[in-house]
């Protein structure tokens, strides 16, 4: 008893010691991957002359909102952010829906050309955005839908499915088909079972799903810059962010503003997310 005593210190010294680099490098990557967004959020506190001083402060001397204003009462706000909403709402729900469907009749189905589906799902995940600007704008050019927020729609729907469909196969790989086929027999239809039985357990994965979607849909430039061209109504909220420029160049107090508002929803979304999104599946089946 006494030299099991003795020997239990050293060892949880050890053990705590060997935790220290990975510490310590848990810590490096957390500051380098907050920095950038707590130094976007000083700068939009900042006033200009602050800003534009030769030694920068990690804190703001003399806090402003005026930014914040700026941003605010800039022309096209509202509207912009209106676009971001229904655009990225609009993809991810048909994305949902879809990829649900989809899901399940890959994952519980027996069907010619399911390997292949899948086969074609994981090579449409893999291609690199990039490669589709031209095509989709020559599509969107030749089906007269240039400057539409339903061809932007469209273009995230189709981008966030690949991604929505993979994830969504493994989280009903994960229910047991028995607890369908238990449902069947005591007398609920397919679809009954589905939706008493599955669709609860799935929650976890509609919700991740969602919000990598909704992340995507809503941060996406590329797209955005390159189909809305002429009418200049229809943009979105990052194409905006672009525009914050003055005569002797870019306002820097605006644009962090604007960029911390845009923040904003995302984060909001993953908050209040957060905790569905990491609940594990076998807890719902258990609270059934």
């Amino acid at each position: 008893m006494s030299s099991t005593a003795t020997a239990g210190p050293p060892a949880a010294a050890r053990r705590a010691l060997r935790r220290v680099p990975l510490n310590a490098a848990a810590l490096v990557v957390l500051a380098v991957s907050v920095f950038p967004v707590y130094w976007m959020a000083v700068t939009a506190l900042k006033p200009t002359a602050e800003i534009q001083a030769d030694t920068p402060s990690f804190l703001p001397l003399h806090p402003t909102l005026d930014h914040f204003r700026t941003a605010v009462h800039a022309a096209g706000f509202a509207t912009f952010w209106r676009n971001s909403l229904l655009v990225t709402a609009g993809a991810v729900l048909l994305s949902l829906l879809v990829a649900l469907l989809a899901a399940y009749a890959v994952g519980r189905l027996r069907w010619r050309g399911r390997r292949a589906f899948v086969l074609m799902v994981f090579i449409a995940q893999m291609a690199p955005w990039e490669a589709l600007l031209i095509p989709m704008y020559v599509i969107a050019r030749d089906t007269d839908m240039l400057d539409s927020l339903t061809m932007l729609t469209l273009v995230y729907f189709m981008t966030t499915l690949p991604f929505t469909i993979v994830t969504l196969r493994g989280f009903l790989a994960a229910v047991p088909v028995e607890l369908e086929e238990s449902a069947q027999v005591d007398g609920c239809s397919r679809a009954g079972a589905f939706r008493r039985i599955t669709l609860p357990l799935l929650a976890p994965g509609l919700l991740s799903t969602s919000l990598f979607g909704f992340i995507t849909a809503w941060n996406e430039f590329a797209f955005a810059n390159t189909l809305i061209i002429k009418n200049q109504d229809a943009r979105t909220l990052p194409v905006w962010l672009s525009s914050f420029a003055n005569v002797f160049g870019t306002d820097w107090g605006a644009t962090m503003a604007a960029s911390s508002l845009f923040m904003l929803p995302v984060l909001l979304v993953f908050l209040v997310l957060q905790n569905k999104v990491t609940s594990g599946m076998t807890a719902g089946a258990v609270k059934g």
